[in-house]
């Protein structure tokens, strides 16, 4: 992936995750010092990078505020301006489903939302074991199969969420975004508070938010792709082009014609082939 003077190469695993809701991908920076680095665009999962190059990864927010090394972002990316860069990194990015991020991470989805913190404040000493693991392989096979092996491991059996929350999750990332919560509600058979409430407190967002973030990652692949702002606002499922314009906005303080051309999410199809969100 090139933007400006950042080159990084990508990497895919060989085969899939033996975990539902994860998908995985390796990025090393050749070293050509880029400073500005890569525009993160909001997606629907939660984000664990795991890094172990020369360089740190460094991520920095609008506020100033600053994360080195391997991280945890919360649904969503943070919901915020995030900038990706680092001289000489390595890392593996993990996106997990919203349904099974508490049981890996070990905290809830809603306490990341609109954060990124160090993996070393969740998991303490583990996480710098774990970078000197990934340090030792000579392979991105071998890091993607070491990476699918803790998360395997530190993946509880039992369910992280309610059945209920479960499934009106996955009836919004199948309908893209295009659901009512009224709707979700009478389906599971649960007043439109508690979906609200469990919701909220099990995922990370409120459902209308959710469903607003997913159809928002639809519909800005499909303007990186090439397809004009008033084609993809009619068959994505916004009122007109100048709603699109203003969940765009609020997702990325970018205005749609910026968004298509974000090099952030032309690697997305190199990378994320299949959508971690199930």
């Amino acid at each position: 992936m090139r933007a400006d003077a950042a080159v990084w190469d990508v990497a895919r695993p060989a085969r899939p995750s033996r975990i539902a809701g994860v998908g995985m991908a390796g990025f090393r920076d050749r070293g050509t010092g880029a400073a500005s680095g890569q525009r993160a665009v909001p997606h629907p999962g939660v984000t664990l990078a795991l890094e172990f190059g020369a360089g740190p990864l460094i991520v920095d927010d609008a506020a100033g505020g600053q994360r080195r090394g391997s991280l945890v972002a919360g649904l969503g990316f943070g919901l915020g301006e995030l900038w990706v860069r680092g001289e000489n990194f390595e890392a593996v990015q993990v996106r997990l489903s919203p349904l099974i991020a508490r049981a890996i991470l070990g905290v809830a989805p809603v306490d990341l939302v609109g954060t990124v913190v160090p993996l070393g404040d969740l998991w303490g000493r583990e996480a710098e074991r774990i970078r000197e693991r990934m340090a030792e392989t000579s392979s991105w096979q071998e890091r993607f199969a070491l990476t699918d092996l803790l998360l395997a491991r530190r993946h509880e059996t039992k369910a992280s969420v309610d059945p209920e929350v479960a499934w009106s999750w996955r009836r919004i990332v199948a309908g893209r975004g295009l659901v009512r919560v009224d709707e979700l509600a009478a389906e599971v058979g649960w007043s439109r508070k508690r979906l609200w409430s469990r919701f909220r407190s099990q995922i990370g967002l409120p459902p209308k938010l959710a469903a607003k973030l997913v159809r928002f990652d639809h519909a800005a692949h499909r303007l990186a792709a090439g397809e004009g702002a008033a084609r993809v606002a009619a068959e994505v499922g916004y009122a007109d082009q100048s709603h699109l314009h203003r969940d765009v906005v609020a997702f990325t303080g970018m205005t749609p014609a910026t968004v298509a051309g974000e090099p952030w999410l032309v690697v997305d199809d190199i990378a994320w082939p299949a959508v971690a969100g199930g």
